[in-house]
């Protein structure tokens, strides 16, 4: 009879979490604001679907990013939207970009010994009609930003934007006011950049302007390799 060798115990461990890449960035302007996020999921070196965007339309003047775990992202996007649902129900009004932005910062920060797992950007138009960008940290930590990149490709996004839009570090420059269209120019390009260089950002780009006509949406192919 053959001899079995007893190794010791075995643990095996499950992990709650997924990392489904993906990249997203907001841009606000006087009287605007941009949301963009890239259509792919993978997970490790699978591609899951080459069509699903991380922009979410919250109200006619709010757009939510959301990169990470997808599945965190599409359970906290259904929380907001119920939430939004009850405020309208309650107050006959439409919850304003700002109070979606405190209102996440709860929704995350209440889940924090167990956190969804969700990179959050907000963009909209805040009381006063101009442009206004939210980020935020999985844990409900947020600031109002002019721009702001998060996701796989942040890395890369940001620093982009801090030179075309911040004017970073340098010297003799004029500071131009950035128009609607200049910003939804560099947002196209600084993904067709990070498409280049980031395995986990590709396939296409959505783009969400909102003014206060509303939202309108484009999409922009981008490299599917």
């Amino acid at each position: 009879m053959k001899d079995y060798h007893y190794t010791g115990p075995v643990e095996h461990r499950f992990s709650p979490y997924a990392f489904n890449g993906g990249t997203v960035l907001a841009v606000a302007g006087e009287d605007f604001a941009i949301v963009g996020s890239d259509t792919r999921l993978s997970e490790g070196y699978s591609i899951h679907t080459r069509d699903s965007p991380k922009c979410y339309k919250l109200t006619d003047t709010t757009v939510i990013g959301c990169s990470g775990f997808h599945g965190d992202c599409l359970t906290l996007t259904k929380i907001i939207d119920a939430r939004l649902k009850m405020y309208k129900h309650s107050n006959n009004k439409t919850m304003t970009s700002g109070a979606i932005a405190a209102m996440l910062s709860t929704i995350l920060y209440g889940r924090r010994f167990f956190p969804y797992y969700v990179y959050n950007i907000i963009g909209g138009l805040d009381e006063e009609g101009k442009g206004a960008v939210y980020s935020f940290d999985p844990v409900g930590s947020y600031q109002r930003d002019t721009y702001k990149a998060g996701g796989s490709a942040s890395a890369m996004l940001q620093p982009l934007l801090d030179n075309q839009i911040g004017f970073k570090n340098m010297e003799g420059v004029q500071h131009v006011p950035l128009t609607q269209e200049k910003a939804v120019q560099l947002v196209k390009d600084v993904f067709i950049s990070a498409a280049e260089r980031d395995v986990y950002t590709g396939d296409a780009l959505r783009i969400c302007v909102i003014t206060k006509e509303g939202t309108k949406e484009e999409t922009v192919s981008l490299r599917r390799d």
